[in-house]
């Protein structure tokens, strides 16, 4: 399959695991780095649309960062979501695959599996 895309970040284990697979499965992604290769507004509202979610939706509200700028107050509009990501790459889930088919979070990482069939 060709045009496959994967928003990976090399530090974490479910990230490496889809990436793993993927490639198990004959593919050969483009892997963005995005923590060093940022989308900017347009790829990342067309990821969010390939993925039917709101900024909220793929907010990581793992590890702090979220909380850290405020993100979880019930004031926090999708729009300040949206420009948090962007400047925060960090607080986007990860990994996320992105094909003609739509784009998955690869959480589970067999959870991308669908967009190669």
């Amino acid at each position: 399959m060709t045009d496959v895309t994967i928003y990976h970040n090399t530090a974490c284990s479910t990230s490496r695991k889809t990436l793993d697979l993927l490639r198990a499965h004959g593919v050969t992604p483009r892997v963005v780095e995005y923590l060093k290769t940022p989308p900017d507004r347009a790829t990342l509202t067309a990821i969010l649309a390939g993925l039917g979610m709101r900024p909220s939706q793929l907010l990581r509200r793992k590890g702090g960062k979220a909380a850290e700028l405020g993100l979880d107050r019930p004031e926090t509009t999708e729009e300040d979501i949206l420009a948090a990501m962007l400047a925060h790459p960090v607080l986007m889930e990860r990994p996320v695959v992105v094909t003609a088919k739509g784009a998955r979070i690869g959480r589970p990482p067999e959870a991308v599996l669908e967009l190669l069939g």
